[in-house]
């Protein structure tokens, strides 16, 4: 076997992704299905995770990859929602090896103007909906698990949970940073029963959260000048950093915040010294 197969290839693992339908969520589906994974994709809308399953059965057969992609509807906004997406995954499942808490949502405001239902809209799902989802699917990751090759648990934080970022988002950035500390909890907590935790906190990528400033290149080419590397992410960073978690060279891996943000998380602002000591 080669190396690339033997640290990466994920032939006979079965994933759920929330909010799989779009964006970075596509972007992670596609990587699993193209690594031979069975991956459910679940979101409110029904119809986009079912075109979304379609298209990727479609490049998996073209790629002789092994792995298939199913869509249906699934909401993790409320606690009805949570039960009935678990019911929905052990019906088509007894044993879960991956779970993406990929399904997120944003709200952005003037600070003077931020609306008091922005902060429970955006914590239950970015929030409740994916610690009660965990909850719930862990005697299923517990089934798939073992010792050499642990069940694996990827929440999608942001740089925004890491880097003093508001950008009129409070309670987007604020649910970002809950997302990171409780993944490194149950980290903490649930390695005896050989599961991973880790986190994803990417930077700017292009999606329907990001449009308002992604939509277009010339939008693209004003956000990359706050990136360090230059450009915005595109959908191999977010396929590498999933391949690496969920495949057997991450199983040593948990309790950590991967940031794919091109160096915006260390950014600390203007240097202090640097231009008056060259005068």
């Amino acid at each position: 076997m080669d190396i690339f197969k033997r640290l990466f290839a994920l032939n006979g693992k079965t994933a759920l992704v929330t909010g799989g339908a779009g964006g970075i969520g596509t972007m992670i589906s596609s990587a699993l299905v193209e690594a031979g994974c069975h991956v459910m994709i679940a979101s409110r809308k029904g119809e986009d995770c079912e075109r979304a399953a379609a298209e990727l059965n479609r490049i998996a057969e073209k790629t002789a990859s092994g792995g298939s992609a199913t869509g249906f509807a699934g909401n993790v906004a409320n606690e009805d929602g949570v039960k009935a997406l678990v019911g929905e995954v052990k019906a088509r499942t007894d044993r879960l090896h991956i779970l993406f808490n990929n399904a997120g949502t944003s709200w952005g405001a003037p600070l003077a103007d931020f609306p008091y239902p922005a902060w429970s809209r955006v914590l239950d799902l970015n929030v409740t909906g994916l610690f009660e989802l965990t909850r719930q699917l862990l005697p299923l990751l517990e089934k798939a698990a073992t010792a050499d090759d642990p069940a694996r648990v990827v929440n999608l934080g942001s740089v925004m949970g890491t880097a003093v970022m508001g950008d009129g988002a409070y309670s987007y950035s604020a649910s970002k940073a809950a997302v990171h500390h409780l993944t490194r909890i149950l980290a903490k907590e649930l390695a005896h029963r050989h599961i991973t935790f880790n986190a994803f906190a990417p930077g700017p990528f292009p999606s329907k959260m990001t449009a308002h400033a992604t939509a277009t290149e010339a939008k693209r080419d004003v956000v990359s000048k706050s990136v360090p590397i230059g450009r915005v992410g595109v959908p191999d960073d977010i396929a590498a950093a999933t391949l690496y978690l969920c495949g057997p060279g991450g199983a040593y891996v948990t309790g950590a915040i991967l940031p794919i943000d091109g160096g915006t998380h260390v950014m600390s602002g203007p240097d202090l010294f640097g231009e008056a000591a060259e005068l």
